[in-house]
């Protein structure tokens, strides 16, 4: 079925890559796979930190329908140490010498280091995946934003903030920080079309804050006239577990259930553990509203 692009998606955007990797955003619902080759993190740590392993996984998941594959190298569960950029590089560098070439479709790496980024990025990595919405405190400013605009490629950014209270609004305060990342990806010469928008579930948010910014997700978007592609990273989150008394293994249906709201609301892309189930509830959702009966979000 031939999507409607303006039922969720009000531009379609391209990004090509030197080793013939293509993405499309505003045709259907991307899928990022999970891949953690963590020791430690919350819900799959240590299943897949050795290079044959992470191989075996990354291959199945791009088998169940991942359009991306996210390696993260580091915990960013509640309550986690963060380790050096060396560490980080250190642990990182074999699986990707390893991944990189043998995936077939874009690899994001998911750091905040802007050193780490830049070793990722010049070993093939296609998309920078960045928790502090290139505002992490303990980098120079804009140096996350900096490394993007070096390779040249697409950059997530993510909504976070050390406390979970806001003094206002809660989408207030979120688009005034991603009207922060707007002004450094400018300033670092960034093509602003590479600018994903991550609203970050389940970071610097109370269960009652996550459930209202997926309410009003859709208010997210759009900053100065232009729209801007969204991630949503809800997948197995503490929320979920907190609101419905779940533990982390079987949160894989509300998983689902929040994507197909997201999508309904304006998201481009579901970055989730469970591929296979996820996706074709992503699928279905994305049929029905391509519906000519179905209105603008």
């Amino acid at each position: 079925m031939q999507k409607n692009s303006k039922v969720i998606y009000p531009e379609k955007r391209e990004y090509h890559w030197s080793d013939g990797k293509k993405l499309v955003l505003g045709e259907k619902t991307l899928i990022m796979g999970i891949l953690n080759v963590t020791p430690d993190s919350f819900s799959d740590g240590g299943k897949y930190n050795t290079i044959d392993k992470a191989i075996e996984h990354m291959l199945q998941l791009v088998a169940e329908g991942a359009d991306i594959i996210d390696i993260g190298a580091e915990s960013s569960r509640p309550g986690f140490k963060t380790m050096s950029a060396k560490d980080e590089m250190t642990r990182l560098r074999p699986f990707l010498e390893a991944l990189v070439p043998a995936c077939p479709v874009p690899i994001s790496i998911d750091t905040f280091k802007s050193e780490t980024a830049d070793m990722a990025a010049s070993m093939g990595v296609h998309i920078l995946n960045d928790i502090w919405g290139l505002q992490y405190a303990e980098e120079e400013p804009g140096a996350m934003a900096r490394v993007a605009a070096k390779y040249d490629i697409p950059v997530v950014a993510m909504h976070n903030q050390n406390s979970k209270e806001y003094p206002g609004d809660i989408i207030d305060s979120m688009r005034s920080f991603f009207q922060r990342t707007i002004d450094i990806t400018m300033e670092a010469g960034l093509d602003l079309d590479k600018l994903i928008l991550d609203p970050g579930i389940g970071f610097g948010k109370t269960v009652e804050g996550n459930l209202e910014v997926m309410n009003r997700l859709q208010q997210l978007k759009r900053y100065n006239g232009k729209n801007y592609p969204i991630l949503l990273g809800t997948s197995r989150k503490s929320f979920i577990g907190l609101t419905l008394d779940l533990p982390v293994e079987e949160r894989m249906e509300p998983t689902g259930a929040t994507c197909v709201l997201g999508i309904t609301k304006g998201c481009e892309i579901m970055r989730v553990h469970d591929v296979l189930p996820i996706r074709r509830m992503c699928q279905i959702t994305d049929a029905i509203l391509a519906m000519p009966s179905c209105k603008e979000v």
